[in-house]
């Protein structure tokens, strides 16, 4: 028994064969390249909603130090305006202890001209009387 090939269709085996070769090789690197992808599109997702839940969780923080800076300037604006209308007020309800000393000492010197008054119209008095 002898086994007789031609060239052209050992040709055509080889070039068939290589041909499911490269074809084998091409699909299984469309599978791994498919599944890259795919490892890929969920990894960029996961990243996606993990980049979305921290900005919404500073956005919620920064929003809250916004808030909180805004009364804290308008309770300082209040602390100022009262510090004003106080110093307008200070000066028509309360006297300056150097004011009070002084009237005080108008006030005793008047009373003492006055009991030096009627002392002489007790002295005149008794003399004429």
């Amino acid at each position: 028994m002898t086994l007789h090939i031609e060239f052209w269709q050992l040709l055509v085996f080889l070039l068939g064969l290589l041909l499911s070769f490269f074809g084998a090789v091409f699909a299984g690197g469309k599978i791994l390249l498919g599944q890259v992808e795919k490892r890929l599109d969920e990894r960029f997702s996961s990243q996606e909603k993990s980049r979305q839940e921290t900005r919404h969780h500073w956005d919620e923080r920064f929003s809250g130090l916004e808030t909180a800076a805004k009364q804290e300037a308008q309770r300082w604006q209040q602390v100022e305006r009262e510090l004003l209308q106080l110093k307008a007020d200070l000066p028509l309800q309360y006297v300056r202890r150097e004011d009070y000393v002084r009237n005080q000492s108008v006030i005793e010197a008047k009373l003492d001209g006055l009991a030096v008054r009627i002392e002489n119209a007790l002295l005149k008095g008794e003399r004429h009387g």
